[in-house]
């Protein structure tokens, strides 16, 4: 519905028009009983895998609404009914300011990107304080903090403290500001010295109250690659909690729109999807150089649901939306969400089916191993049994070699024995008849003697 009917009827009119229409119709469906509770079930998207816990505070989804969209804090609490995990009121600033002349916001269809050069319009803090006074529990609010454009940039310490101090009980983090459109000088706002000026009032603040609340730093996409790392560096060795990497560039490389029509458009900073890639990069620099130990909002470029995975991936815990909202429209943090949701049930189902797997090939391994030693036991008893078996043989057959040649040698004896004896009474038998015989034979030859003699 809002690509066919809505948008081409917001698309008709100038963005800034477009925006306070959208921001009065929100508001009016806040005030109707319900008006939230219906646009939460249109448009959000609930759901454990989507909930993250960054800086110790619970987000129901990692989706937030980047700073800008809605300045003044007006209907922060339907933006979070439409799905957001968390909206980031402001830039705002200590007084009110009405920016630059307008026109001062344009939108570039062809690079589906917007340009602007608000001057960081706002109604200032008592205003914002009005709004944040209304209830809004479970709401997650970021506050987005800057100097007026009036104050000199030794003073602009003073301008963030006195946000801070007056705001600190009405947001959960605060994000400085120190790369907006046309109140700060980029090269003199990026150094270590003019950063600590700022932050150390704001860190000294917080040590003395009983809350804490985050403190971010955003940080532009035309920083060089020196300059992210020294606000890295000032990430590592302060209180700072974070970086929300980025805001809008003021470069104008590689656009579709053409030169003339950004030269009729003017200066500004340009935001959608030319700033995708080298938004990404920056988050990646970032978390590789604070070794993924700080958290990250990753805003800049954000068109679809591949954007917020590549951003993600890069190392963000955290991710915005502002040109895409504009051109894809509220189904957009719905559709992010779903992603996310299918990724994480496929990250889980991956992780079960690889457990599954070690679970079984440990189990198919154990019953191996348990299968070998079986066999290797098996193998060995039955080689034991062989061997006993076999010496058992060995010894009976031993034993009854012996038993046969005691019998053979017993039998030789008793035979040889009995042949003596049968040979000696032989012998003897014929000694006793030879004496016999001889006895019987000598009386005769006597007998034949005496004869003569008579």
């Amino acid at each position: 519905m809002y690509q066919r009917v809505i948008k081409p009827i917001l698309f008709s009119l100038s963005i800034e028009r477009a925006h306070r229409v959208v921001i009065l119709l929100l508001r009016i469906i806040g005030m109707i009983p319900g008006g939230r509770w219906l646009l939460h079930k249109c448009y959000g998207v609930e759901h454990p895998a989507l909930e993250r816990e960054v800086f110790g505070i619970r987000f129901r989804n990692p989706v937030g609404l980047a700073a800008g969209f809605d300045r003044n804090g007006e209907a922060f609490r339907e933006f979070a009914a439409l799905g957001f995990g968390f909206v980031e009121v402001g830039t705002v600033t200590p007084r009110p300011q009405p920016g630059n002349p307008r026109p001062r916001i344009f939108r570039l269809p062809k690079d589906r990107a917007i340009i602007q050069r608000t001057g960081l319009a706002n109604r200032g803090l008592e205003r914002m304080i009005q709004h944040l006074r209304r209830p809004h529990e479970g709401v997650i609010v970021g506050c987005n903090i800057g100097r007026n454009t009036s104050t000199p940039p030794e003073n602009a310490p003073a301008d963030y403290l006195k946000l801070f101090r007056s705001l600190y009980q009405y947001a959960d983090y605060f994000t400085v500001n120190i790369c907006c459109d046309n109140a700060c000088r980029d090269g003199a706002s990026h150094s270590r010295e003019s950063i600590l000026r700022i932050l150390d009032p704001l860190f000294d603040f917080r040590r003395g109250q009983n809350q804490y609340r985050p403190i971010m730093l955003k940080v532009s996409p035309d920083m060089s690659d020196e300059a992210i790392d020294r606000i890295s560096d000032i990430l590592l060795t302060t209180p700072l909690d974070g970086i929300v990497a980025t805001n809008g560039s003021l470069l104008r490389d590689g656009l579709q729109t053409s030169r003339e029509s950004l030269d009729k458009i003017g200066n500004g900073r340009i935001g959608g999807a030319p700033l995708t890639a080298r938004t990404v990069e920056i988050v990646r620099r970032i978390h590789t150089r604070s070794g993924g130990n700080f958290p990250i909002i990753g805003v800049g470029g954000l068109m679809s649901a591949d954007d917020v995975r590549a951003m993600l991936d890069a190392g963000a815990d955290l991710v915005q939306l502002y040109t895409g909202y504009v051109y894809e429209g509220p189904a957009l943090v719905g559709e992010i969400c779903r992603a996310l949701i299918a990724d994480a049930e496929k990250a889980a189902a991956e992780k079960t089916a690889a457990e599954k797997a070690a679970t079984e090939k440990a189990a198919t391994e154990k019953a191996a191993t348990e299968k070998a030693a079986t066999e290797k036991a098996t193998t060995e008893k039955a080689a034991t049994e062989k061997a006993a078996t076999e010496k058992a043989a060995t010894e009976k057959a031993a034993t009854e070699k012996a038993a046969t040649e005691k019998a053979a040698t017993e039998k030789a004896a008793t035979e040889k024995a009995a042949t003596e004896k049968a040979a000696t009474e032989k012998a003897a038998a014929e000694k006793a008849a030879a004496e016999t015989a001889a006895a019987e034979t000598a009386p005769e030859s006597g007998a034949g003697h005496e004869a003569p003699q008579a």
